[in-house]
């Protein structure tokens, strides 16, 4: 604004002299630093022709070198038998030409030309040197000329004079380097001084316009940003507060006032601690608070229970950083606060409901242990007087020895009978019971090798009948053999069972992926089938859907089929129709190992 006003000022007279004059002074220190710029262009040039000139001059040397050793090389494999690649004779001639190339090169530079003229006299001579030997080859002198030639090469070596030629150009190098250096830096001094002059010139004018405008604008942009801050300040939802170093009130926002009851407009100046009835009067707290000033450190989280002055408990989160005001020098300290008393109430909660959880899971554990021990001891306890029973049925038999009637020779019958099956029920029951608490032992099982032995011992079992089997190929899996050889024996030899009434007996042993990670097995039979209203009565202990007379049996299979799969991971259901067929599925985890541990 204030620059668009001077522009549009009228110029007087004076003002036109001393901008003409301003305008003049800008042309002649233009034309001085064009003129610097094309003078330094052309020393430059000269310094960068003599440096390609010196890199040209040891480039030749190095070839004139690598001609004669080449040209010796090939006079070695000469005298020495061989045939050589190429001439020597064409190579020292091409040495001979570049060397008066070289000495066209190297000019009138006094230390130049002895170095030249030494670096001739030992090519000419190390040039006779391989004529020579090779003139006595020539003459059935090959030794004699092996022995010149390495003669030659200690008497007139090229590397010295090499050297010495090399060392020469780099020193003539650095002179013009150097003479270019101080040259160039003179005209940079000059061409500085009248950039500066120049610029300050541009710059007297230019800020002079433009001072009162940037001014202004700067003001105006810290107003708005300090308006901005503020606004944003009020505007979060969060309590924040600024405090100095005595940990006194420099700005606060509204949503902190609005928790602590504090009107914005008294609280600038007071101490932190008397600031919502005295909420804040927390010793560690403040001192906490003091370390972040004066230490620069940050306090993360810090947990703080307060009673607000409507009499509300809450559980806050305190936030603090070190900080610079925009006013003041002096370190700051920005505190936030985070009203987590909702989230408090909940983790307590779920505390508890987790207390209450692992007390119901130990005690169902404790329970489910009584069980078992007392279904162990009972079954145990009940086997002596069930021994008796029978031992003492089968002494009446014997005593009475044919002298007893029908009637009596059938109630002990009955009596052992029953004896027996009642042992069968407690012998089940207890392998049921040790199910549930034996430790299973984890290993890689083959499934198809278990089903397999299980076959053959069941068709040794009944060798006559004539089963169909279709046996598809089974994975290995992880698990406890002894247990998993238990399903298969009892699954199998239920579909042997309860399939033996068909003229055609057809059972099938599958297995498939189900996409959620596991094993599913299937073993299907075409037997009786069952009627699938009462399928949930075919895993519970001692619960059958067919008459003890139509087949044997107790009850107890599937319930260990089910408490075997059911701690490997997996689970078992059955499908069935009266008449046709059932199928009874189970599944195990693919990852069996993760399972096997949790288990242990």
């Amino acid at each position: 604004m204030v620059a668009g006003t001077h522009s549009q000022w009228p110029l007087d007279r004076s003002h036109r002299w001393q901008a003409l004059a301003l305008m003049l002074g800008m042309a002649v220190m233009i034309g001085l630093l064009g003129g610097l710029v094309w003078a330094g262009r052309y020393t430059s040039t000269e310094a960068q022709d003599a440096i390609i000139d010196s890199v040209r001059v040891r480039v030749v040397a190095d070839q004139v070198a690598y001609l004669i050793r080449d040209a010796e090389a090939m006079a070695y494999d000469q005298l020495r038998g061989q045939r050589p690649a190429r001439e020597p004779k064409a190579q020292l001639r091409q040495a001979l030409t570049l060397l008066g190339e070289l000495q066209d090169m190297v000019g009138t530079d006094p230390a130049l030309q002895a170095w030249m003229e030494a670096l001739q006299i030992t090519v000419r001579a190390r040039q006779r040197s391989v004529e020579t030997s090779l003139q006595l080859a020539a003459e059935g002198k090959a030794h004699a000329g092996l022995q010149h030639l390495t003669q030659a090469q200690v008497v007139f070596p090229m590397d010295p004079d090499l050297r010495g030629l090399t060392r020469t150009i780099e020193q003539w190098v650095a002179n013009v380097r150097t003479d270019a250096r101080v040259t160039r830096q003179r005209r940079q001094i000059l061409l500085l001084c009248a950039a500066m002059q120049l610029v300050l010139l541009i710059s007297i004018v230019v800020l002079a316009w433009r001072q009162a405008s940037r001014r202004s604008q700067a003001e105006w942009r810290l107003q708005q940003a300090e308006r901005h801050s503020r606004q944003i300040l009020q505007t979060v939802r969060e309590p924040i507060i600024l405090l100095d170093g005595q940990l006194r009130v420099l700005q606060i926002n509204a949503a902190f006032c609005d928790i602590y009851g504090i009107d914005a407009g008294r609280a600038t100046g007071q101490p932190l601690a008397v600031l919502g009835n005295g909420v804040w009067e927390d010793a560690a707290l403040l001192e906490r608070l003091s370390q972040v000033l004066d230490r620069d450190r940050e306090l993360w989280d810090h947990e703080l229970n307060q009673q607000l002055p409507d009499g509300a408990l809450r559980c806050v989160i305190v936030n603090a950083r070190r900080m610079l005001h925009s006013d003041q020098q002096a370190p700051t300290l920005l505190l936030t606060v985070s009203d987590i008393t909702s989230r408090a109430l909940a983790e307590r909660q779920v505390r508890e409901l987790n207390r209450q959880l692992e007390s119901k899971v130990a005690l169902v554990s404790d329970i489910n242990r009584e069980l078992e021990a007392f279904t162990y001891s009972i079954s145990h306890d009940l086997r002596a007087p069930l021994r008796h029973v029978s031992r003492f049925a089968e002494r009446l038999g014997s005593h009475l020895d044919g002298r007893g009637d029908d009637l009596s020779r059938h109630y002990i019958e009955v009596i052992l009978s029953a004896s027996r099956r009642m042992a069968e029920l407690i012998e089940d029951l207890l392998v049921f019971s040790r199910l549930g608490r034996g430790t299973l032992r984890s290993q890689p099982v083959e499934m198809q090798r278990l089903v397999e032995d299980v076959r053959e011992l069941l068709q040794s079992d009944e060798p006559a009948r004539k089963v169909l089997w279709q046996i598809a190929d089974l994975p290995v899996v992880q698990g406890d053999e002894s247990m998993l050889r238990t399903v298969w024996q009892n699954l199998l030899g239920n579909a042997v069972k309860y399939s033996a009434p068909k003229e055609q007996p057809c059972i099938e042993v599958t297995v498939h992926d189900n996409g959620r990670g596991e094993h599913v097995f299937c073993v299907r039979d075409n037997g009786t089938g069952f009627d699938m209203r009462y399928v949930n009565k075919l895993f519970g202990v001692f619960q059958r859907l067919h008459r003890a007379s139509e087949f044997s049996g107790n009850g107890i299979g599937l319930a260990s089929v089910q408490r075997i799969v059911a701690r490997h991971g997996g689970q078992v259901w059955a499908e069935g129709e009266p008449g046709v067929g059932a199928a009874f599925f189970f599944s195990l985890p693919i990852a069996e190992a993760r399972a096997m541990q949790r288990e242990q």
